[in-house]
């Protein structure tokens, strides 16, 4: 029986397959499907600081709105403490996922100021989850603020969030840093558990009948997956943080290759939505059917097979593979 076992984030995990953080999450009933179908690890859907800032104003408006001419209507408002906001629906759904189920629950915050970075941080280790994913999502847009700011307040956070919580804390990545080995160095010299690579950014678009720029969520296809492959593979044995690999990851084949390069987990979502938590097990099965045909017995002895370190060609990760893709190729005329 092959061992699909990993360790991420300094946890066992009965698989490498884990649930990255979209709307399944948002119900204990999918957490529990999840782990019923294989899932070694479930990350929850992102708090975002906007969301809580919002509900804020707006909660502030409600509980204020017309007192100076009818005091006595207060009274007929909630108490602050009777108001459930979404940090404190979080957190008691941490909870409720912790008491139902037995594999690991990641939280998934995305903040925009360090101070609330670290309090929410503080509130996600005592509502009981077991570690902490920085979901570092922000389009740099202040032409005054260099590269390099930049990369330093990312640093900056992962150092104060990992001083102020003691459960292990991943960040997830964008691709877009000028030197994306000396960014990852970086954050793992400052104590990062893991790098999640990457971050999709969805782009907005336009529509045309109402003229007014709309969000626009396109799901990610198994092509996705080369570039978080080609990094993990760069970074295997060379930073001592866990390497997730997320976006593009839809079939067994492609969580053959994410481990073959050194990931210790592999996320999906796109696949999970499109065919359903259950296909987690078809994963699965694929899985164990290849390390069998393969002559695996263990995750761990694939993991990193195929990385820059140990293939026969480390020049394929890099510019070398660029010129003989280019030079390789001809166009099908037929």
């Amino acid at each position: 029986m092959t061992n699909l076992k990993t360790t991420y984030l300094g946890m066992q995990l009965r698989s490498p397959l884990v649930m990255s953080a979209s709307p399944l999450s948002e119900h204990v009933d999918n957490i529990k499907r999840a782990e019923d179908a294989g899932i070694g690890a479930v990350v929850l859907y992102s708090l975002f600081e906007e969301q809580l800032r919002m509900e804020r104003q707006a909660l502030y408006h409600y509980l204020t709105h017309g007192s100076e001419s009818y005091a006595e209507a207060l009274t007929y408002y909630p108490q602050l403490g009777e108001f459930k906001t979404d940090s404190s629906g979080y957190l008691e759904h941490i909870r409720k996922a912790k008491e139902a189920v037995h594999i690991p629950i990641i939280a998934s915050l995305n903040g925009t100021t360090v101070g609330n970075w670290i309090k929410f941080a503080k509130q996600i280790e005592s509502a009981g989850a077991d570690a902490l994913e920085l979901n570092e999502y922000s389009i740099p847009t202040d032409m005054n603020k260099s590269g390099a700011e930049i990369e330093e307040t990312v640093i900056e956070v992962l150092r104060a969030v990992k001083s102020a919580v003691s459960i292990p804390v991943a960040i997830k990545l964008s691709p877009f840093y000028s030197n994306m080995a000396y960014m990852a160095k970086r954050l793992d010299s400052v104590g990062a558990d893991g790098l999640v690579l990457f971050n999709r950014f969805y782009q907005p678009d336009i529509d045309l009948e109402t003229l007014e720029v709309k969000p626009s969520v396109i799901l990610s296809t198994p092509q996705a997956l080369r570039l978080p492959m080609r990094w993990i593979a760069i970074l295997y044995g060379r930073i001592k943080a866990s390497l997730a690999a997320t976006s593009g990851v839809h079939t067994a084949a492609d969580v053959a290759k994410m481990l073959l390069v050194g990931a210790n987990v592999t996320m999906m979502t796109a696949a999970l939505l499109k065919n359903g938590i259950d296909h987690a097990r078809v994963v699965e099965e694929g899985l164990r059917q290849w390390m069998t045909e393969h002559e695996y017995e263990s995750v761990n002895q694939m993991r990193g097979a195929i990385s820059q370190l140990n293939t026969e060609d480390p020049a394929a990760f890099e510019r070398a593979q660029y010129m003989k893709a280019l030079t390789h190729y001809r166009p099908d005329m037929s």
